[in-house]
Order: C-alpha cells, then sequence, then structure tokens
C-alpha cells in the first residue's frame, strides 16, 4: 500500500539535500508518493502518513531549524511514522555513526522515532561554508564521501516497513537512555 511520504531537510551545503533526494526517488520509484522539502518550508503535516527528516550534522550538532521542526511537530510526529538521519562526517571518521545530540535524541524518543542513521557526508570547495569549513575543503577532507549504495538500501527498507504497516503502528514506547550507555561521539569531521 502506498503512502504519503514527506522528506524534509536541514541541509548546510547541499550534501543533506542531494541525499534527502536520493531517499526521494526510490521511495517514488517503490510507489510512494513524496514531497522532498526544504524543513523552512513545511507548514502542515496532515496529509502524511510518513516523516523522514534529515540534518547535516555539524560539530556533532544539528542544524536549528532541523531541531525546530522535532521541537514544534511533537504531537503530530507521535501519530506518523518517523525516521531520521544526519548526515557530514568525511575524513577518517566518514563510515563511523554518529550519536544524536542531547535534544535530538531526546525529541526521537518523545515521538517514537528510531534513532538517526548516519551518511557520510561531502565536501567540496564550491560549496563549503563558513571559514572552518573553506579551509577544510582545501585539504585530504575535499570530496563527496556519500554512499549512494548504503542511503538507497535504507530508503529500501523504509519501504518495506511503511508498505505493509497502518498509519503510526511503527511506534515504540519511548524510554530514557541509560546513562552507562551514553557515549561521546569519536572525534572526526562533520559536513554536511
Amino acid at each position: 500500500m502506498s503512502r504519503k511520504v514527506l522528506i524534509a531537510y536541514a541541509s548546510k551545503a547541499g550534501a543533506t539535500a542531494g541525499i534527502a533526494g536520493a531517499i526521494g526517488a526510490e521511495l517514488t520509484a517503490r510507489g510512494h508518493d513524496v514531497d522532498v522539502v526544504d524543513v523552512n518550508r513545511v507548514k502542515d503535516l496532515t496529509r502524511y502518513d510518513v516523516v523522514i527528516l534529515g540534518s547535516a550534522l555539524y560539530m556533532r550538532r544539528w542544524r536549528k531549524d532541523a531541531v525546530r521542526f522535532l521541537r514544534h511537530n511533537v504531537d503530530a510526529l507521535r501519530d506518523r511514522q518517523v525516521w531520521l538521519f544526519h548526515s557530514g562526517p568525511v575524513g577518517p571518521d566518514k563510515d563511523q555513526a554518529q550519536d544524536m545530540p542531547p535534544a535530538v535524541r531526546r525529541l526521537a524518543q518523545e515521538i517514537g522515532a528510531p534513532p538517526a542513521v548516519t551518511f557520510a557526508g561531502s565536501l567540496e570547495p564550491d560549496t563549503a561554508k563558513g571559514f572552518l569549513a573553506r579551509r577544510l575543503a582545501t585539504g585530504d577532507l575535499a570530496g563527496d564521501s556519500r554512499d549512494w549504495t548504503k542511503i538507497r538500501a535504507w530508503a529500501t527498507n523504509i519501504s518495506t516497513t511503511i508498505e505493509p504497516t497502518e498509519h503510526g503502528t511503527n511506534r515504540r514506547p519511548a524510554t530514557k537512555p541509560s546513562r552507562k550507555h551514553a557515549t561521546r561521539p569519536p572525534a572526526g569531521h562533520f559536513l554536511g
């Protein structure tokens, strides 16, 4: 059964937007009605069964507009199937999963979303924004590290999960994370 899917993204230099587009293309190819929209342009969630939210991960932080979207839509998101992703690691850490920032982790638990999946980012000299990013884009970290096979596979898994389920049934009870399992993310470079 086809679902109406919103893929909202908060991108700094376009890499996260590209990932959102690839996820949208995969879900569309599998028969879903998909809108891929900058998170700042999303006005209403009532017509969506599924919401996928992606944010650039920069210095272990999500984009403020993505966090604001989660915070302002907690009640609506509790009634929908929700998946999260973040993108940004480049260089030696590009394939390591990154923890969600504390505020995002808390909001994800409130809405019953599984933890965000990490996708590698891209750091190109012509799209790098900010002093640090522009400087890093001239060194060994420059280049597109996104793994399109991994991104499409994740979208395919989401598609198989949402097809047989009814509106909002993938919810799991919100739980508080155990302090003993909390870990500090590894050092690395995060650009999205």
